[in-house]
């Protein structure tokens, strides 16, 4: 049942570091699935949150369903993750630390059909990291470009 369905979350390695990645279960609803499998997904603006000992994404859209009727979903509706009671205390008591926070890295459906969110615990980078960032970028790319001639 793999497909190959990949979404990633490009800018969040350029704003974050990434120091802890973690793999979630998304609660979903039927349209939001089918979206999914065709691709129609936007993780740029999502984020992560708590609300009452849960972990919620917020403002991850997902297209309506182009053949959906009228149950089909909100497109920027919270999805509750899916993690254990270990995975989500330590998630919590990190993110209670200064700086730290959650981001959705990748969405992917696994072997089984499954809607698979990781998400990572992350520090913000200042604007001279950032800088950093895009020279390595470009050095590799360089890079890359000469060993094609």
């Amino acid at each position: 049942m793999a497909n190959g369905i990949v979404i990633k979350n490009k800018k969040a390695s350029f704003e974050y570091f990434l120091l802890e990645l973690f793999t979630a279960g998304i609660q979903l609803t039927g349209t939001e699935i089918k979206s999914i499998r065709l691709g129609k997904v936007s993780l740029r603006e999502a984020y992560c949150t708590f609300i009452n000992d849960e972990l919620f994404v917020r403002s991850m859209h997902i297209a309506e369903y182009k053949y959906g009727t009228h149950y089909n979903h909100d497109p920027k509706r919270d999805r509750k993750l899916l993690l254990n009671k270990r995975e989500l205390k330590k998630l919590s008591t990190k993110v209670r630390e200064k700086g730290l926070t959650i981001v959705p890295v990748k969405l992917f459906i696994n072997e089984r059909g499954l809607a698979k969110l990781n998400i990572a615990l992350a520090k913000g980078k200042h604007f001279f990291d950032k800088r950093e960032s895009l020279k390595k970028k470009e050095t590799k790319r360089e890079i890359d470009r000469s060993k094609e001639y």
